[in-house]
């Protein structure tokens, strides 16, 4: 296949990686509005906070490095959260402590957003 293929491919990864994010960090907002997508969002918040708490590698990123490998762009270390979100949120890359932190934000925002629905429903 056509290396421009696989960039553009390697880029529809990095666009569902995060709206992963966005929709893990902030998907209690919409389960406020519709309580049966929490279905899909409980599973996705606790994969996603694992995944920040664990240090651990998403699966999506070996994926979209190996078609960026194929389409022969730049490749990056690490994972998707330090190489795109870290900076953004933590420029000076407070490393695991901070990655700890933001696990626990998330979750705790969510936990709260979910406390809201389980009162509202009551």
């Amino acid at each position: 296949m056509d290396p421009w293929f696989y960039g553009v491919l390697a880029q529809a990864v990095l666009v569902v990686h995060a709206a992963f994010i966005v929709f893990v960090a902030g998907g209690g907002f919409l389960v406020l509005r519709w309580p049966r997508l929490a279905w899909i969002h409980v599973p996705c918040l606790l994969w996603g906070v694992a995944i920040v708490i664990g240090g651990w590698i998403c699966p999506l990123t070996p994926l979209e490095l190996a078609l960026r490998e194929r389409a022969g762009m730049p490749l990056y270390s690490g994972g998707f959260l330090d190489q795109y979100l870290m900076p953004w949120v933590y420029p000076e890359r407070l490393g695991q402590g901070a990655k700890i932190v933001l696990g626990l934000l998330t979750a705790g925002l969510n936990v709260a957003i979910y406390l809201r629905l389980h009162a509202r429903r009551r």
